[in-house]
């Protein structure tokens, strides 16, 4: 066991987590502007993103690169100098490194090299949808991006939908539709609360069941970074209703064959799946023939 005492080191490095907006630039705390100007260095995601922040606060630090192609390199370079006794912060594009972002690695370096760790606390945007989602916030499971290809993504959801835990996911506007119908295939029809751009001036946010927020979508055209907000196995009204459901762990399409095996036609399979997993005919129609 290693015991950090974060605020009694002298002349040693330090290693600070510090958040930063998500949009909203008014969201920056004096705290982490405060390390932002004291540190000896920044390790920035993007630095001409990041350069924007410093030099809307007045700031000059000096930066360097630190994201998902050169972590493991750069990290080792960063822990190096934080040995020889520099202080470093290390921040994302927005929100707290570490989380769906570039951090995690440097921080296990740093931790196992004996190294003080600093979190300095900012805006995080699961967070913040989850509570203003109107869904249970505890207990609550971050999935983060689900992987891009279909299966994958429902092979991890497989994973997690017996969880009670309110589900928090981001994605990005190309790959919405997508996901969210992922999400109804596998999860069901469940209560749902999705926003985009959050704290920024075009700030949106859509609460229902899935299967309308989905529909909404299509119809508008998705726009932005989203965050969903989904509610936990534990609270679904679907499966209080029919909790033994024959159908469960079947794709939608595996649940349309079922009927059809039974001498169904396929339209009456179709309606007979609607039924079951309370579902618009229409939206089952599309999704078994995307599927099948």
């Amino acid at each position: 066991m290693e015991r950090q005492k974060s605020f009694t080191t002298e002349n040693k490095g330090m290693l600070y987590i510090v958040g930063t907006p998500i949009g909203n630039l008014g969201d920056m705390s004096e705290r982490a502007q405060e390390v932002l100007r004291e540190v000896d260095l920044i390790a920035a995601e993007d630095t001409r993103h990041t350069r924007k922040l410093l030099n809307h606060f007045q700031l000059s630090t000096p930066m360097v690169s630190y994201h998902e192609h050169n972590e493991l390199k750069r990290g080792a370079e960063l822990v190096e100098k934080l040995k020889e006794g520099m202080k470093i912060a290390l921040v994302s594009d927005a929100g707290l490194p570490g989380i769906s972002d570039p951090g995690e690695e440097i921080v296990g370096q740093a931790v196992a090299e004996g190294i003080p760790v600093v979190p300095i606390p900012g805006p995080n945007a699961a967070l913040t949808a989850l509570v203003a989602s109107g869904l249970p916030a505890q207990p609550f499971l971050f999935l983060g991006f689900l992987p891009r290809a279909s299966k994958e993504r429902k092979v991890e959801l497989e994973k997690w939908k017996a969880s009670p835990a309110t589900l928090l996911f981001y994605e990005a506007p190309h790959r919405l539709i997508e996901m969210l119908t992922d999400l109804l295939d596998v999860l069901g029809n469940r209560r749902a609360a999705i926003t985009r751009e959050l704290t920024k001036k075009h700030e949106e946010w859509l609460r229902g069941k899935l299967v309308d927020c989905l529909s909404y979508v299509k119809e508008q055209g998705p726009r932005g970074e989203y965050t969903i907000v989904i509610e936990g196995a534990g609270d679904e009204a679907w499966r209080a209703e029919e909790p033994d459901a024959w159908w469960e762990g079947l794709s939608l399409a595996e649940h349309v064959h079922a009927y059809m095996s039974q001498g169904n036609s396929k339209k009456e399979a179709i309606s007979q799946t609607a039924k079951d997993r309370a579902l618009p005919k229409r939206e089952v129609y599309n999704m078994y023939h995307k599927e099948d």
